[in-house]
């Protein structure tokens, strides 16, 4: 207990555990645990009133110079981004548009995304009252495909990033010339797609994308309740008049003081990084599990290069010889103490090192040996 009364441990203090994250950034999972200068600077923040309007312009200027782009703005998260990004392409930051978004049939409204880019997350585009259009299938797309889906009624096009995606989409910047021979804008969701540090302005300097969404929670180890939008200033204009402290359609998402500046404190962190010893210390981790691991019976061990989002972050698979012993290790992790998170697909546990806090490998290490040793012997 502090002085005040309040618990060490909040999560004990809940009847709750904490989680040895082996697995990965997943929302589920709390993001990761926040550098010591992320939570000094939320504290910071916390400790009197500021004008809301004053600090998102301010921490907006300070993430676009970070991040090399025209104009920044610091959300609750990478969904409420993409929700303002559509937004903007709707509303133009017009408003009369933004008075009447939410019936205003006459707007152009729909966001066209290829088919093979559908995802989970994708539900946002529709939450900022966007109509879907999806283009190609899963196994090919053209470019006449495009452009025939592209017309008065189009707000934007939405393209995803991420190597694991389905890699039969037109390119970034294939998207972003038809889009914009039409003049039409496009967001591209980059949720996690941190590291490389250079992503940051790549898909807008580099590709020509009109603005770019982050979550603040993943590889940026911000504020789990964070995200950034980036890019053209006229349409992150249009989205900051969107959102609170307005009273407008976003304003139930809107963003505390404390995520703004942690954010931002985060992103500083981030870009002052070796981001090269962190990956030499990610495969080194790696390589040392692949060694402790040899000499488990009845499992196969492989490396990937990239992650299960299509970041190149290493990490280890291990193979049992059937779903059942993988949820029976999976399990075992999980509701042992202190309770490690994997990622399971089918019979393969995969351990990701990034989000491991110092002296946690081993301790996944040992756990997991244990576990594989006990289920050869009672099976």
């Amino acid at each position: 207990m502090t002085a005040q009364g309040i618990p060490d441990d909040i999560f004990g203090h809940l009847g709750i555990p904490r989680v040895v994250n082996a697995a990965t950034t997943y929302t589920a999972l709390g993001g990761v645990a926040l550098p010591p200068a992320v939570v000094a600077a939320m504290a910071d923040a916390s400790k009197s009133c500021v004008s809301m309007e004053e600090l998102h312009l301010a921490a907006g200027r300070r993430v676009a110079a970070l991040t090399r782009n025209e104009a920044g703005l610091v959300t609750s998260g990478c969904a409420t981004a993409i929700v303002l990004g559509v937004l903007a392409a709707i509303t133009d930051g017009r408003p009369e548009r933004i008075a009447k978004v939410h019936h205003d049939n006459t707007l152009a409204r729909n966001v066209v995304m290829h088919r093979a880019h559908r995802i989970p997350y994708d539900r946002a585009i529709e939450l900022a009252g966007a109509r879907i259009v999806e283009v190609g299938n899963v196994l090919q797309t053209f470019a006449w495909e495009l452009e025939a889906a592209i017309d008065d009624t189009t707000a934007a096009v939405f393209w995803v990033a991420g190597s694991h995606l389905p890699q039969t989409t037109l390119s970034l910047e294939e998207t972003v010339a038809i889009a914009h021979a039409k003049g039409v804008p496009v967001i591209v969701d980059a949720a996690a797609q941190l590291p490389p540090v250079s992503n940051l302005w790549n898909y807008t300097q580099g590709c020509g994308a009109d603005v770019v969404t982050f979550s603040g929670g993943k590889g940026l180890a911000g504020p789990q309740a964070s995200g950034l939008l980036l890019g053209r200033a006229d349409l992150i204009e249009a989205a900051r008049l969107n959102a609170a402290p307005f009273q407008r359609l976003a304003r139930p998402m809107k963003v505390g003081k404390e995520e703004i500046c942690g954010l931002v404190a985060a992103l500083e962190l981030y870009l002052a990084r070796d981001h090269d010893a962190d990956a030499r210390n990610w495969r080194r981790t790696v390589d040392q599990w692949m060694n402790d691991f040899g000499d488990l019976e009845g499992i196969s061990l492989h490396r990937e290069d990239s992650n299960e989002a299509g970041q190149p972050v290493p990490r280890l698979g291990l193979t049992f010889a059937s779903i059942a012993r993988a949820e029976q290790v999976e399990a075992t992790l999980w509701n042992d103490s202190p309770r490690i998170a994997v990622v399971r697909v089918h019979e393969t546990i995969y351990l990701s090192p990034d989000t491991l806090l110092a002296g946690e490998s081993d301790l996944v290490r040992d756990r997991l040996r244990a576990a594989a040793l006990l289920m050869e012997r009672t099976s």
